[in-house]
């Protein structure tokens, strides 16, 4: 059976847990990392020499790097699917992913930290704007993008979806004000309409470090997926 190293509100995780389910896979959620620990023992350097979470283990396969384990898990099992058969348009999924790390993650995972991982006694507003600011600047590049598609490769949910789609939940449910991005909007929407989506990305992430640490905590009951 697949297992899944990592921990289910961990932004890197997420993409991989979602990708599984998407695919109907069965699995084993294997938490490590943050207060599961375990990144440091024999075991894990074995599946990842790294000692950072997400891996996973496919029989006697390990793989480890969020989005080279989404496109495995798409490949393998989504061919066709997730994974575009058309050479182009696995290009443009391809295209979507890398852009999502390099260009809006960053900005949407500091702005995460700036509101829910810091204490409201302690955030910084200048530094909270300037994030926010930045995330939309980004977001405005996918916005254009969808005026003309459904998705990010045209009219089909495709594995390049999926890390955006992680991202675009956090941004949008962390306190700000965000100015408009209509058609990143209506996407999302289309995307709270998956089950999958609803059950491993939605997942409430409290509103600070507080809150976050219980309800991590309390995914300890969630061995198995």
């Amino acid at each position: 059976m697949l297992e899944i190293w990592g921990r289910p509100y961990s932004s890197n995780v997420i993409p991989v847990i979602w990708t599984a389910n998407e695919l109907g896979l069965e699995y084993t959620l294997q938490l490590a990392g943050g207060s599961f620990g375990k990144l440091d023992t024999p075991e894990y350097a074995l599946i990842n020499p790294n000692r950072m979470i997400p891996a996973i283990r496919d029989g006697d396969f390990a793989l480890w790097e969020s989005l080279s384990i989404v496109r495995y898990l798409c490949d393998r099992y989504g061919a066709g699917g997730l994974s575009p058969a058309n050479g182009q348009m696995r290009a443009v999924a391809d295209q979507w992913m890398e852009w999502s790390a390099s260009k809006v993650f960053m900005p949407v995972i500091y702005l995460f930290f700036a509101t829910v991982r810091t204490q409201p006694d302690a955030r910084d507003l200048s530094k909270i704007t300037d994030l926010r600011d930045e995330a939309h600047a980004a977001l405005t590049i996918l916005d254009n993008h969808l005026a003309r598609h459904a998705y990010v490769c045209g009219d089909t949910f495709t594995m390049g979806d999926i890390p955006l789609g992680c991202v675009a939940y956090r941004y949008f449910n962390v306190d700000v004000e965000r100015p408009p991005l209509p058609n990143v909007e209506a996407w999302y929407k289309r995307l709270t309409e998956r089950t999958a989506y609803q059950d491993h990305v939605m997942r409430h992430f409290g509103t600070n470090p507080d809150e976050w640490a219980a309800l991590e905590k309390a995914c300890a009951t969630e061995g198995v997926i």
